[in-house]
């Protein structure tokens, strides 16, 4: 059955565009801000899950590496999202909304090109030979699942469904809810803006560094420059589920990766991978000009 196959390898993918395209629209949502550097806080995670796993396996060999190294990443990665948000954003919030932009891509930019040096990532590949973190390989007549596609699964599951609960259970989510329809009223009527955006970057930044640790052991690759390619699908994925719908970006992630496996599956590769993003793009725009789930203005 390779459709189901296919099927299958798509929603793994997807789970993986998810975590890093709901962070980036949490900021949306909240700031209308398009937050580039998010995918800079992704490589970030990767690579501090990577000194943590490798620290533990090496001292230890308990084989719990993955199990401390996923949430050090997520709390490493939630701290650098507050303190780009205190340090730069903060700055900016009444600003025309391409001052932050630029603001962003060059952070982007920056970072980059400092976890390219020696004293860093260096320019080169590394390895995260996490395995399965004991996860079972799953077989049917149908399809089958390795340990690490179960593992991402499950990790992404729990995750994205902690942030629906936190969104719609909590006042923190209230609050978030609030700032986004108006900051300004919100804050009038006792909205704590500072604590709420703080939490928003902190949360959404956590989920973006899952994300790269996650990436990193899929394809035992954690590398400076990872998150280039992340850095304009995530963008892509808030564009087309309708920007800060977070419903929508799990819609438009499942879209985007069932569209890449089955038309390389099905026609091979007539165009490059990583350009159906836009093709998908341009296509669902062309009949929803506000994305899949946005609301017109």
């Amino acid at each position: 059955m390779p459709f189901i196959q296919n099927l299958s390898n798509a929603i793994i993918l997807a789970c993986t565009y998810a975590l890093m395209a709901v962070g980036l629209t949490m900021v949306y949502g909240v700031l209308k801000i398009l937050h580039i550097a998010h995918a800079a806080v992704y490589t970030i995670g990767a690579f501090a899950g990577l000194l943590v796993f490798t620290r533990i396996e090496t001292s230890t060999s308990s084989g719990l590496g993955f199990w401390i190294a996923l949430p050090a990443a997520m709390l490493i990665s939630g701290v650098i999202g507050v303190l780009i948000y205190r340090g730069i954003y903060h700055y900016m919030l009444d600003a025309p909304r391409t001052v932050p932009l630029i603001a962003s891509i060059g952070l982007f930019v920056m970072l980059q090109d400092l976890l390219q040096k020696d004293f860093l990532m260096g320019p080169y590949q590394n390895a995260l030979p996490v395995g399965g973190a004991g996860m079972p390989r799953i077989e049917t007549a149908w399809f089958s699942l390795t340990p690490k596609q179960v593992l991402i699964f499950v990790v992404a599951a729990v995750l994205l469904a902690g942030v629906y609960l936190l969104l719609t259970r909590t006042r923190v989510g209230l609050g978030w809810r609030a700032a986004a329809m108006d900051r300004k009223m919100a804050a009038a009527v006792g909205v704590d803006l500072n604590r709420v955006v703080a939490l928003n970057f902190f949360i959404g930044s956590a989920l973006a560094g899952a994300a790269g640790v996650l990436v990193g052991l899929y394809n035992n690759s954690v590398f400076a420059m990872m998150g280039d390619v992340p850095s304009y699908k995530a963008f892509v994925i808030i564009v087309l589920g309708g920007m800060g719908s977070l419903p929508g970006v799990i819609v438009a992630s499942l879209l985007l990766a069932l569209s890449e496996n089955l038309l390389v599956a099905t026609a091979g590769y007539v165009l490059p991978r990583d350009a159906i993003a836009f093709l998908v793009l341009i296509l669902v725009l062309m009949f929803r000009p506000h994305g899949l789930l946005g609301r017109e203005e």
